[in-house]
């Protein structure tokens, strides 16, 4: 019987999205695998998490095209982005704190990433829609944090999931957003 490497990996990040320390052995019974038919796929943890990565990214890109960052208002968009980027939420947060992802400084995918969604608080703040105090890269890791958060919480039951746009958009663009001066 063949094994469906897309099932192995949602299934692990399903597993290591409730639970980040789950071992391999967790890992195989959560895709309905051995433990030595994970192992042929995925050499160790590193690996695992590696092509986690990279499905994590490619969710993120996608939701990211979804999300149309140059169409309307950047407001609009950040509220598109955080919407579109919700199913793979946990996923990230995963990713988030996996501390070996970050030691080569992220790589050229996430670079990719921070510079689309840098791109567009930029054009809100040439638009005069955010501040412009805060810098593009602050305000991307920003959003990063809060959805990390945010899936934490919906996981954990502290949050109600349909509250997960509206809490993230709210605090991020309350935050954000210019103001005149009095």
């Amino acid at each position: 019987m063949a094994v469906d490497r897309d099932h192995v990996l949602r299934s692990a990040a399903a597993l290591l999205t409730r639970k980040a320390t789950a071992t391999m052995d967790e890992v195989a019974k959560a895709a309905g695998i051995s433990r030595a038919t994970l192992h042929r796929h995925f050499a160790g943890r590193g690996a695992l998490v590696r092509a986690l990565e990279s499905l994590g990214i490619e969710e993120c890109e996608a939701a990211l095209d979804r999300a149309r960052l140059d169409e309307g208002s950047a407001t609009d968009a950040v509220r598109r982005l955080v919407r579109e980027i919700e199913p793979v939420a946990g996923l990230l947060a995963f990713l988030y704190g996996e501390n070996e992802l970050w030691e080569d400084e992220g790589g050229d995918a996430w670079s990719r990433l921070d510079g689309r969604i840098a791109a567009l608080f930029t054009r809100g703040q040439r638009g005069g829609e955010f501040r412009i105090d805060l810098t593009p890269s602050w305000l991307t890791e920003a959003l990063y944090g809060l959805i990390a958060s945010g899936a934490w919480a919906t996981q954990t039951g502290r949050v109600a999931p349909k509250d997960f746009t509206h809490m993230i958009v709210e605090l991020l663009l309350g935050g954000a957003l210019r103001r005149e001066e009095p």
